[in-house]
């Protein structure tokens, strides 16, 4: 191996590799179980499809345009890697091969697409989805992805390198970039059918629970991983990461139990996602008791902003706009206050005597990835909405969205239905027709028995 190469880190790197991809399959039990029976295997094929697409894209052209050498002024990269030619074994980013570095960023642009899927549940056609991935991560996250990633000594990425902004490890290119292109998608679909008339609460909150404590597994490779060695730039992301989103689950409880009266297993989920949203950008430039602040602000605030559709009319299906977009901006912006500028980044926020000028960077940044997220991916909705059409029709949408998009269900209920015909003395043919007895078991939601189908 070439003078420089770590055994260690490259090692380091390729687990933390394997962590992030872990966090799409935990984000699609996160998903499934918070919509309703009818939608559980969609919701689960929306974030694995991402797995395919985009790692195939990748390959050919995704690479290069995020991580090719600078083309244009910061904003993309050059061709030069096209089906990653020009890249061998051998070659080294850093003390890692640059093959690891790049299936490292792969699961980065894995996840961002398939975050924006819990904003549409319900009612997105699976061919008009896969479409918009593969062209959303061309035209929206391979671009904001060199923005904010790609170093180059004062010739990278606009953000990173012109601007000075700050982020670690996705929370502008990968959270907001998600949580607005939701917001956008809520407005091209429009609202689910019974939106705010219907119960469209969650079918199975063990699967919830699950998927976030995965999601959390995962993040400890999304984060610590993005220091690119073992050393102790990983070890402090890793603590941060850990604390504020123990923080940010208290901070939303507490905010639940006060508004609402009790403490939920969803609002725990939450607000451990909550806080990991939000110190994603700032896990590499704070102390612990700044990550803390940070993960307590943001369980509140988050738990606070998911309200906003009901307030402003959009159906944000599974909360991606109050989580991520708000949740991302909140720890983007914070690091303005809190870098201490002695961790993995030499610039300080106000809290420590860097004045001004960082919040203001960092306010921008997120300005600037959140009006270019929007506007590219109302526009890619629009058009694929006027062209082969976005929204399942109604009455497939009601009678439930993964038996006309997959011709498959989530859970078998012929079983049930033998044992209750058993039970009630007559066949199971019997029992399906019109006026038998419905079984109940995994149809109703946890704890209030209402109908999930």
């Amino acid at each position: 191996m070439p003078d420089g190469f770590s055994g260690g880190d490259t090692a380091f790197v390729l687990i933390s590799a394997a962590l992030v991809m872990l966090m799409t399959p935990g984000l699609a039990f996160f998903y499934g179980g918070m919509v309703r029976v009818k939608s559980t295997l969609n919701m689960l094929v929306m974030s694995f499809i991402s797995l395919a697409i985009v790692s195939v894209l990748w390959v050919l052209y995704g690479y290069t345009l995020s991580f090719g050498n600078d083309s244009f002024h910061g904003l993309i990269g050059n061709l030069d890697h096209l089906g990653m030619r020009g890249i061998g074994m051998n070659d080294l980013n850093g003390s890692i091969p640059v093959t690891a570095f790049a299936a490292f960023q792969l699961m980065f642009a894995v996840i961002t697409p398939a975050l924006i899927s819990g904003a549409i549940a319900d009612r997105a056609k699976f061919t008009a989805w896969s479409l918009f991935v593969a062209l959303w991560v061309t035209v929206v996250y391979f671009p904001v992805a060199h923005w904010v990633f790609y170093t180059d000594n004062g010739h990278g990425g606009w953000l990173v390198d012109h601007l000075g902004v700050i982020d670690f490890a996705g929370g502008t290119a990968v959270h907001i970039n998600a949580g607005v292109a939701g917001l956008a998608l809520c407005l091209v679909l429009g609202k689910r059918v019974g939106f705010k008339k219907d119960p469209m609460r969650p079918h199975s909150l063990p699967l919830v629970m699950l998927g976030s404590g995965l999601l959390w597994f995962g993040w400890f490779g999304f984060n610590a991983g993005s220091a690119l060695a073992a050393n102790g730039v990983a070890g402090m992301a890793f603590m941060n990461t850990q604390v504020a989103t123990a923080a940010a689950m208290l901070g939303w409880l507490a905010y639940e139990k006060l508004r609402h009266g009790a403490f939920t297993s969803l609002g725990a989920a939450s607000g451990a996602v909550a806080g990991l949203v939000a110190i994603t950008p700032a896990c590499g430039s704070v102390s612990m008791l700044g990550a803390l602040a940070i993960g307590l602000i943001a369980g509140a605030v988050c738990a606070a902003a998911i309200s906003l559709k009901y307030k402003l009319g959009f159906d944000d299906s599974l909360d991606v706009v109050g989580v991520h977009a708000v949740g991302g901006a909140i720890g983007s912006v914070l690091i303005g206050l809190f870098a201490t500028g002695h961790v993995g980044q030499s610039a300080q926020g106000l809290f420590y005597g860097g004045g001004w000028g960082q919040l203001g960077k960092q306010v921008l940044g997120v300005l600037v990835v959140a009006g270019y997220s929007f506007v590219l991916s109302w526009l890619l909705g629009q058009a694929i909405q006027r062209t082969i059409g976005f929204r399942v029709a109604e009455e497939v949408e009601v009678a439930g969205i993964d038996q006309a998009e997959h011709a498959e269900t989530a859970y078998d209920f012929s079983a049930v239905g033998a044992s209750l015909a058993r039970a009630l003395g007559g066949s199971a043919t019997a029992a399906a027709k019109p006026g038998a007895a419905e079984p109940a078991g995994p149809r109703t939601t946890h704890k209030t028995g209402v109908d999930a189908r």
